[in-house]
């Protein structure tokens, strides 16, 4: 597979998802990134900018089996994971597997339960993989966590531990459309509640699509000038007056990978300084701590990337 069928399929992608979705190519394209590079993508934004529906759309877009898990204050790890009940007809206990058992789970609303539940997913977001009774049970190389939170300033929300955070590849931002698209939104969804069905989605890409265009993307050339570019960046976030934590090797290598999808997904088979520029702040952002006396005075994490990346010249 070449980069440039991998850009067709996006295509296709933005194009398909954008009869339900409007206004949302570049959350597409970036989460469709982010599933080539095997990483998860959390999306923020105030209820009803359409984020669930972006996700399931995806979901049948990549012919994804799909589960939805709402959190709730009350939601223990267990309704997330599953459980072992005892079978009185056999005598033994048997596993009851729990949503996370799927290939695109949607944890809806993940800041409104609790860190202990919310912790239920580091595992399976690191390494695929889900322990229960001490046995190992795996996910899938196609296994994609789709998180949606309400905007931490809301009330009844828990803030993401960093730990958690770290395992997003990507953190985006769901804002209000733009007015035509809003117009075509109510034009299309204003009749009745919004959903898939009647819209014509059908599945782009087979099972086999995913470790051919995996393999693509790990052949997309990272030459040194951009590699060095690209550290040069993570590197500023740990130095940068107002951060009191910076982004961490990992993310070094996040956003490498994430750089060599994105170029795959536009087509090209190298990475070009502007592919980092464009992930920098959903790749960084979300990892970078600022300091309280930052905080006080308004700064923000992106708008701190944002600096960074205008006080280092970008190679040609």
């Amino acid at each position: 597979m070449q980069a440039d069928e991998i850009a067709a399929t996006a295509a296709r992608l933005r194009e398909q998802i954008a009869r339900v979705v409007m206004g949302q190519d570049q959350g597409v394209e970036l989460l469709f990134a982010a599933w080539l590079a095997g990483g998860h993508v959390l999306l923020e934004g105030v209820p009803g900018t359409a984020k669930t529906l972006l996700a399931r759309a995806l979901a049948r877009s990549l012919q994804l089996r799909f589960a939805r898990l709402q959190f709730t204050p009350d939601l223990m790890p267990a309704d997330v994971l599953g459980t072992s009940l005892f079978d009185f007809q056999t005598g033994r206990f048997a596993l009851q597997k729990g949503p996370i058992f799927t290939e695109l789970l949607l944890a809806d609303e993940i800041n409104r339960t609790p860190p202990k539940t919310q912790s239920a997913l580091l595992e399976a977001m690191q390494e695929r993989s889900v322990t229960l009774d001490g046995s190992t049970h795996a996910l899938g190389e196609t296994f994609f966590v789709v998180a949606t939170q309400n905007p931490i300033e809301q009330e009844g929300t828990y803030p993401l531990p960093e730990a958690q955070l770290d395992r997003f590849l990507l953190k985006l931002r769901i804002g209000y459309p733009e007015r035509a698209d809003e117009r075509r939104m109510a034009a299309v969804h204003g009749r009745t509640v919004p959903d898939l069905d009647g819209f014509g989605l059908e599945p782009l890409v087979g099972r086999e699509f995913l470790q051919a265009a995996r393999a693509a993307v790990a052949a997309v050339r990272l030459e040194d000038p951009v590699l060095d570019y690209l550290l040069d960046v993570v590197r500023a976030t740990r130095e940068h007056a107002a951060v009191r934590c910076g982004a961490s090797p990992r993310a070094v290598n996040m956003l490498a990978a994430a750089a060599r999808a994105l170029a795959a997904v536009q087509g090209m088979d190298f990475v070009l300084p502007d592919h980092v520029q464009q992930l920098a702040v959903p790749l960084l952002a979300h990892r970078v701590v600022l300091t309280p006396a930052a905080e006080i005075e308004g700064a923000d994490a992106g708008g701190v990337v944002q600096q960074i990346l205008a006080g280092i010249k970008a190679p040609r």
